[in-house]
């Protein structure tokens, strides 16, 4: 039954539809989301919390391992191993915006995350996943640098190059997930406020609104071709023209010698880029949520995970700081005991 409402000496028939019509735009009441997660099954939480929480302990110590390798032993204080201490620093930030809360949900038997909560991890987890991208980038270049042009390496990758591009990689990263951010804040979300992921994915949480996305995903599409397609290309080219310069040496030593500065950075690459590739691949064949969700752990999880043990077994300098500073502690132990 109509309810008819006086408006300027005019009257208006107002019926239930009408605030079904003007729900959707207020976005205002969105105060928290649901974290799905993996499973709802209450028997697989122990293995998924158990799982997580051992990935999650081995890519912090691993990786702080090797920025204090890094920085207690001089021989290493070279644009290379800086590059290498600034990308393990940005696994741990990356790691830490998206497993801590789900440990802490699976803990607490809650999915809820607040509005605020949400956009604030989707913002650092864009910012650290464009940052791995620009450092793999960036160590690419350097590789380049190394190779080709050995006599002017030094003087190519200095101190203050070297700072400039982390600085350069860092307001690029920012910049873009400010804009995302951005973005996502203009939408009116719904009654339906299920997140089939384990972290606020941007995706997901542009496909829950109930306003047009259609800006949303455009600026989505061409910000991914041009920050994740330019590095991508950048790397490509800088191994290009590598493997020219390789091919170029005549010793087979010289060149086993050259191939084997960059294999760990390219298993990294490898490992980064087809994980992201096999997500999009994946999710865009099953158009499944929760497969997406699993696929994800792949460059989520798994590979900062890896890293430390890709340029700890296949680097001798990093192993041989590693264990040069694991002597520091057993001295001084013996130091105190004698």
């Amino acid at each position: 039954m109509p309810i008819y409402v006086k408006f300027c000496h005019v009257i208006f028939p107002f019926t239930v539809s009408h605030l079904h019509y003007m729900d959707p735009g207020n976005n205002t009441g969105v105060s928290e989301f649901l974290l799905m997660g993996f499973s709802e099954e209450p028997e697989l939480q122990p293995l998924i919390f158990g799982t997580f929480l051992s990935m999650y302990l081995i890519t912090v110590f691993g990786n702080l391992l090797i920025i204090l390798a890094i920085s207690s032993d001089s021989q290493l204080h070279t644009p290379m191993y800086f590059f290498l201490a600034n990308l393990s620093f940005v696994d741990i930030c990356f790691t830490s915006t998206t497993v801590p809360k789900m440990l802490w949900n699976i803990q607490t038997q809650s999915k809820v995350i607040t509005y605020a909560n949400c956009i604030t991890q989707m913002f650092y987890f864009i910012v650290f996943a464009g940052l791995d991208m620009f450092l793999l980038t960036v160590m690419a270049y350097d590789r380049f640098a190394a190779i080709c042009h050995p006599l002017h390496y030094m003087v190519i990758m200095n101190p203050r190059l070297c700072g400039l591009l982390v600085l350069v990689s860092w307001i690029l990263s920012v910049l873009h997930s400010l804009l995302e951010s951005l973005m996502v804040l203009r939408l009116s979300f719904c009654t339906v406020l299920e997140i089939p992921h384990f972290f606020c994915e941007l995706n997901q949480i542009i496909q829950l609104a109930c306003s047009d996305t259609f800006l949303n995903n455009m600026v989505v599409y061409i910000l991914a071709m041009l920050l994740a397609g330019g590095p991508f290309i950048g790397i490509l080219y800088s191994y290009y023209k590598i493997v020219s310069c390789i091919r170029g040496i005549s010793s087979v030593q010289g060149k086993y010698k050259a191939f084997s500065t960059c294999v760990s950075h390219l298993s990294v690459v490898s490992l980064f880029f087809c994980t992201s590739l096999g997500v999009y691949l994946s999710s865009a064949a099953t158009q499944s949520s929760h497969s997406s969700a699993v696929a994800s752990v792949m460059y989520t999880v798994v590979t900062p995970m890896l890293n430390p043990f890709i340029y700890s077994l296949r680097n001798r300098d990093i192993k041989g700081a590693l264990m040069r500073f694991s002597e520091i502690p057993a001295k001084k132990w013996l130091i105190v005991l004698g």
